[in-house]
């Protein structure tokens, strides 16, 4: 599974802050890993200088394999506040995704091997 991460001019890309996000992305991702080509993050401020409560977006887009892909946004006070809920809402779609392959009778052949999930 590849991760790429993507900021606007307002948040500044650390090599330390994108090894953050790499291991949250991979610690809530990990199980699905062999069924995700890629993870793109997209962090912004909203309001540039100005803070608020909803200033910092992370949208995270999840490429399957053999599937469409499927995203998830979160809006935080922070960016670690923003990545976290992204990731989480990610997962649940991710998990709802792979278990109405797996779970409905007569459904399509999944794209990977069955038991795999």
């Amino acid at each position: 599974m590849q991760i790429q991460i993507n900021t606007d001019n307002n948040i500044e890309g650390t090599e330390a802050f994108a090894a953050h996000v790499r291991a949250v992305v991979e610690k809530n991702l990990n199980h699905f890993a062999e069924h995700l080509s890629r993870v793109e993050v997209h962090l912004g401020d909203v309001n540039a200088d100005k803070k608020g409560p909803q200033d910092h977006s992370c949208t995270m887009e999840a490429r399957p394999k053999g599937m469409e892909p499927v995203a998830a946004t979160h809006k935080a006070a922070t960016s670690h506040a923003a990545v976290e809920g992204a990731v989480q809402s990610l997962a649940n779609l991710l998990r709802t995704r792979f278990g109405k392959l797996h779970d409905r009778k007569g459904a399509a052949a999944l794209p990977f091997p069955e038991g795999e999930l």
